[in-house]
């Protein structure tokens, strides 16, 4: 029995035909399943927090980032539910760096094969995060997003982009390093990576796996001049950590905190008015098809 929990809205109706392409296998393979869509932004975590009362719970969660963030912060009792990702969003970030299959048969077939083993993911004070959590550009890209009307879809995001390089800010933080050594930097953005991309397909982090117990903190810091342009550049062809001016390391836990007044930051894609990220990885805990 597969409970399937489904966004509608994802990837612009592709979720709807995805689901159609699941029924029809499960159907023909008589494997019993209950669908659950979701209307509302947040209900995918209510879903799977009543899904996950019951003594055994297999979902496969069919949507984008933003809805396996949700199921994620859904799970209540991580030894009762076992999950299975089927991508249907637009920028599938957390997917590209899985082994999992973007085609839906494929995804499906996957989850099928009941071959289970664990995933990590990053838990903050009161979130979790499946892909990413960081502060600086991206932020300031996701909210440059929000408001814009002229344009929809990838093209709204680079319209964001553009226009957040071109009026690029330097974000002051406070770092707290896993052997509790305490930095301050002037950083472009920092990523706290489980994921390897974030904004629909953008390197943030290219030594990232989602399987090996630690998370890789990538800190962009600031360039002036045309070392700004170079280092722009680079970073949008996600070779930025070939540059002096970003670093990364590995670690289990890191703490970072924002200086200024009214800044924000991201978990997976959704900004949040939080000015410190205190991220712990967590592995061997995350139950999923593999």
């Amino acid at each position: 029995m597969f409970d399937i929990l489904i966004n509608p809205l994802s990837g612009k109706g592709k979720s709807l035909a995805a689901l159609k392409t699941v029924e029809t296998i499960l159907i023909g393979k008589q494997i019993p399943y209950e669908v659950h869509r979701t209307t509302r932004a947040g209900q995918a975590t209510e879903i799977v927090a009543e899904l996950n009362q019951k003594e055994e719970c297999n979902l496969i969660v069919m949507g984008g980032d933003g809805t396996f963030n949700e199921a994620l912060n859904g799970i209540t009792d991580f030894s009762k539910i076992t999950v299975g990702f089927i991508a249907c969003g637009t920028g599938n970030d957390y997917i590209k760096a899985t082994n999992i299959p973007k085609d839906t048969k494929k995804a499906l077939e996957l989850i099928l094969q009941n071959n289970v083993g664990y995933t990590d993911f990053i838990q903050l004070d009161e979130k979790r995060a499946l892909n990413t959590a960081g502060a600086g550009m991206d932020v300031d890209i996701l909210c440059r997003y929000a408001e814009m009307k002229a344009f929809h879809g990838k093209n709204k995001y680079y319209a964001a982009l553009l226009d957040v390089v071109a009026h690029l800010k330097y974000h002051q933080m406070e770092i707290v390093r896993e052997d509790g050594t305490v930095e301050k930097h002037s950083i472009i953005i920092a990523s706290a990576s489980n994921g390897k991309y974030i904004g629909g397909g953008m390197l943030i982090s290219p030594y990232s796996d989602v399987n090996d117990g630690l998370m890789d903190v990538v800190l962009v810091h600031e360039a002036r001049g045309f070392a700004k342009i170079y280092l722009l550049l680079k970073f949008l062809r996600g070779k930025h950590l070939t540059t002096k001016y970003a670093e990364t390391f590995r670690c289990k836990e890191f703490t970072a905190t924002l200086l200024d007044e009214n800044e924000k930051t991201q978990v997976d894609g959704e900004v949040s008015p939080a000015q410190k990220l205190h991220c712990v990885l967590m592995h061997d805990v995350l139950k999923t098809y593999k």
